[in-house]
């Protein structure tokens, strides 16, 4: 009696139930806001869906991003941040379980964004993007300023008022969102593409960066902390000052950058000196070169009117020399006669050393010894020559010894081929091969008319007929 009730219950496969299950939980739960902790999330997938799962003390829910909202995405999920999500709830009939499929996620408040912002801080602190170590100074008079920021706001009115009022420079404003979806990947777009401009290109590269945004919360300046932007103004190779929101207003991107500003204005006042006072003290400076130089000259001239009062005259400077030309003018006739008497007593002396009697005996003195050098130099040269000619012949004997050709005179016959290479083996030898064969008195030349086999018993050989090369007769 019992059972006979069920009996009538609508069989139903299990798709057929996953599909009504779906439809029920989607036509009950349309769109719903869930706050929870993001749990086991692991980044984009292969696909670039995200999947991960909202968890709070006591229950969990597993959670999909599908790819293009996810790259609309200004916050991006993270492992255990607390966010409030909306989305449609649906079931996933594969694993007969439920999900919520996001549209839109947020951080669960002010102190969610500030311990994802304090937790990212730390992550690029580590990575030794804000090391003080690889920052750049800032040019002390850039020819042009690039300026990252929106084309419509006050702030680009303020840089460019302020750059005017203190040095004109050549601007080149980066049109960017400062603030929603994409505007960190147009920031870091700018701060790249300014760096990738080249040196005397048609647009001209800055010589240093400025990226403004003025004031506004925390969730405003959202964009400043994402890491793309942070990585862009670290790698930035051309000089970056930051100038986001006021002086109280701090984002990550103040500690990449090579120089933070307060406000926007105070970024154009770092970027360029004031001209009326680089003006001023060029004239300041130009008026005390001036004045050194004439009191250098005063004191030059001081000092050379001291100098030539303690300088003696020319009559006194010359009155000694003076006198001593006079007396040197006066000794020096008896100086020149004394000089030639003892110049003339020695020629005299050498004069009679050399009668025409002593030139001849030392003349023949020396014909003896050329004679006698002579002689000795005729018998070394007959003992050198005949030394010589000893190790000429044996070199000769020993060079016989060791020629081929002594073998050839005992009987033997050296085989060579068209090439001249001597041939070792009969295995060599190829049918109709030419040969060159030399005996001990001359050479012949030679047809193979068959290979031989190593080892094979050697065959009558005709005797070779003379007559040169041509008209030889087979040797096998």
């Amino acid at each position: 009696m019992t059972d006979a009730p069920l009996v009538n219950v609508v069989e139903l496969t299990v798709t057929e139930l996953s599909a009504a299950l779906k439809r029920t939980v989607e036509d009950s739960f349309g769109h719903v806001r869930v706050r929870g902790e993001v749990s086991g999330y692991r980044g984009p997938h292969s696909s670039g869906h995200v999947y991960f799962a909202l968890k709070d003390e006591t229950a969990r829910i597993d959670a999909v991003i599908w790819k293009g909202v996810f790259g609309k995405m200004r916050i991006k999920p993270e492992e255990g941040l607390e966010v409030v999500v909306t989305g449609r709830l649906t079931t996933y009939p594969g694993r007969s379980n439920y999900q919520i499929v996001i549209e839109t996620l947020e951080p669960a408040g002010v102190g969610a964004l500030l311990k994802q912002l304090e937790e990212r801080k730390k992550k690029l602190a580590a990575e030794g993007l804000f090391d003080e170590a690889r920052k750049q100074l800032i040019p002390f008079m850039p020819r042009v300023v690039g300026v990252v920021t929106s084309p419509t706001g006050a702030v680009i009115r303020d840089i460019l008022h302020r750059l005017a009022d203190r040095f004109p420079r050549d601007v080149i404003v980066w049109p960017v969102r400062v603030q929603g979806d994409g505007a960190a990947q147009e920031i870091a777009a700018a701060i790249r593409g300014f760096n990738e401009l080249p040196e005397g290109g048609r647009i001209p590269r800055p010589d240093v960066l400025i990226v403004a945004r003025g004031g506004g919360s925390l969730e405003d300046l959202w964009c400043f902390n994402e890491e793309i932007v942070v990585r862009a103004a670290a790698e930035s190779m051309i000089p970056l000052i930051s100038a986001v929101g006021h002086e109280t207003d701090v984002t990550l991107i103040d500690f990449a950058s090579d120089r933070r500003a307060p406000t926007p204005t105070a970024a154009a006042e770092m970027a360029v000196p004031v001209r009326a006072e680089l003006l001023s003290q060029i004239a300041a400076l130009g008026a005390r070169q001036v004045s050194c130089w004439q009191r250098g000259i005063e004191i030059r001239k001081r000092e050379l009117r001291s100098l030539a009062r303690a300088l003696p005259t020319a009559d006194r400077l010359l009155a000694d020399r003076r006198q001593n030309l006079d007396n040197l003018s006066e000794r020096l006739p008896r100086a020149l006669r004394a000089n030639a008497h003892v110049h003339h007593q020695q020629f005299s002396r050498i004069a009679g050393r050399l009668s025409p009697s002593l030139l001849r005996a030392r003349l023949e003195r020396s014909n003896v010894l050329v004679d006698s050098f002579f002689t000795r130099g005729q018998r070394a040269y007959a003992t050198y020559l005949a030394r010589r000619g000893d190790r000429v012949r044996a070199a000769g004997q020993l060079l016989n010894a060791f020629s081929y050709r002594g073998v050839l005179s005992r009987g033997f016959a050296l085989v060579r081929d068209q090439q001249g290479v001597p041939l070792r083996a009969a295995a060599a030898v190829a049918p109709g091969m030419r040969l060159d064969i030399e005996f001990s008195d001359g050479r012949i030349g030679a047809t193979a008319d068959g290979a031989g086999s190593p080892g094979a018993p050697e065959a009558p050989r005709p005797k070779a007929k003379s007559g040169g090369r041509g008209g030889q007769g087979s040797l096998f």
